[in-house]
């Protein structure tokens, strides 16, 4: 059925996201149980990587406010000078952000500007594979820089979970690998097998036409979906009496992205050795009317980071987490027609909580030297895509960038 390695990797990927996405019911999926039980916080430095999908407009985040260009190339749309959280004389934060501006104040927040790759695509899909798999569509991997990243330092023996997806989209592709398993979980009420039942997750898994048509041709995958069963009936006890053990005075945001922060956090001080945890928030692709949505989305996003950073800071694990957020291209410089903007190139990207070189990072793209009306990008994604797995991750990384790029200076002691 599976002729070829490629297609069995890919059909193993979709489908142990799937099956443990249909062995989650009401509160957190065994398949954590087994690393949670031996898992004390051991120091284990943890990547939150939280991705703002649509493609977040860069200029009205960080904003060149003394800029007369940006106010001409936006008359509806620029922020009013009065209105800007300023960071220095040139730059400041959209007024939204004023929990990430306390962040930022506090050193706990690096912001890279003009973050990008050469000959920009402007397609939401091809350039968030790009971001994901850090090589081009001629280029095309089977698995994503995360995945890589987990092969390198850990196992998939023994029931660990390395990383974890929470919400409702599809598995971003950076997470897939073609030996570690990465579960999705839409919330913590969700995480536990449907009535706690092991048997009801094996009637279900068993049932499905997945593992049906493999069953009697592709021991691969039987043998995976199996071993996901297992573990995803050996966790959700674990998790659970985390959840319920867990105490905290933070007022994290009443937004499913708080939700799941508040969730991340739970975990962590449960001593879970999850290393990576993806987030993703929705709805950045403000073609028109963008004013009030890009304002209720950057709120949600930077309240949700900055209550898990001082969660996670009050609980003794500030040092040890640092939160990666990203778009897969900016917006336009000129806004358009329908009071909106549309995809543009370079954009903005922040790294948020203990150990950083907090302030700005690199050059500010020039509104007086635009590519094809977007900004020129100053700083390969890439680049701080190494620095994170060199400085922060420890291990190193060309072989998973499939090349070398500089890193930055982002973190103390690098």
């Amino acid at each position: 059925m599976f002729d070829q390695p490629t297609n069995r990797r890919r059909f193993l990927y979709a489908s142990g996201s799937t099956a443990f996405a249909i062995g989650i019911g009401s509160a957190l999926p065994d398949c954590f149980a087994q690393a949670a039980e031996s898992a004390t916080s051991d120091g284990e430095r943890i990547l939150v990587v939280v991705q703002l999908s649509g493609g977040n407009d860069g200029l009205n985040t960080l904003i060149p406010y003394r800029d007369d260009a940006y106010r001409a190339a936006r008359p509806t749309l620029a922020v009013p000078r009065s209105d800007v959280l300023t960071i220095d004389d040139d730059i400041g934060f959209h007024p939204s952000l004023r929990s990430i501006k306390d962040l930022l104040d506090g050193g706990q927040v690096a912001v890279v500007q003009g973050v990008g790759y050469e000959n920009p695509n402007r397609s939401h899909f091809e350039s968030m594979d790009i971001w994901h798999s850090c090589v081009r569509k001629d280029q095309r991997r089977t698995d994503g820089w995360i995945g890589r990243t987990l092969e390198r330092f850990t196992s998939a023996e023994g029931g660990d979970v390395p990383a974890l997806h929470l919400g409702g989209q599809q598995q971003p592709f950076a997470l897939a690998s073609q030996s570690i398993r990465v579960p999705t979980v839409k919330e913590l009420d969700e995480f536990q097998i449907r009535g706690s039942d092991p048997a009801a997750l094996r009637r279900l898994l068993g049932g499905s036409p997945s593992v049906a048509a493999v069953e009697a041709s592709d021991d691969d995958l039987l043998g995976f979906l199996q071993s996901s069963t297992q573990n995803a009936i050996s966790a959700s006890r674990r998790v659970t009496e985390a959840a319920q053990g867990y105490q905290t005075e933070i007022d994290y945001p009443e937004s499913q992205l708080g939700r799941q922060m508040r969730l991340v956090a739970q975990l962590i001080n449960a001593g879970m050795k999850t290393r990576v945890y993806y987030l993703q928030l929705d709805g950045f692709d403000t073609h028109a009317q963008q004013d009030a949505t890009h304002a209720i989305l950057l709120r949600q996003w930077s309240d949700a980071v900055s209550a898990l950073i001082n969660d996670l800071t009050a609980q003794g694990h500030g040092d040890r987490v640092c939160v990666m957020t990203f778009s897969e291209f900016g917006r336009r410089v000129a806004e358009n027609a329908s009071a909106g903007t549309d995809h543009g190139a370079a954009g903005p990207m922040f790294l948020c909580g203990g150990g950083l070189h907090a302030g700005l990072i690199g050059t500010t793209p020039r509104l007086d030297d635009l590519q094809q009306g977007d900004l020129k990008h100053t700083v390969d994604f890439r680049s701080v895509y190494a620095s994170v797995l060199k400085d922060w991750l420890g291990t190193d990384p060309d072989p998973v960038l499939a090349g070398h790029y500089d890193t930055l200076p982002l973190f103390a002691g690098a």
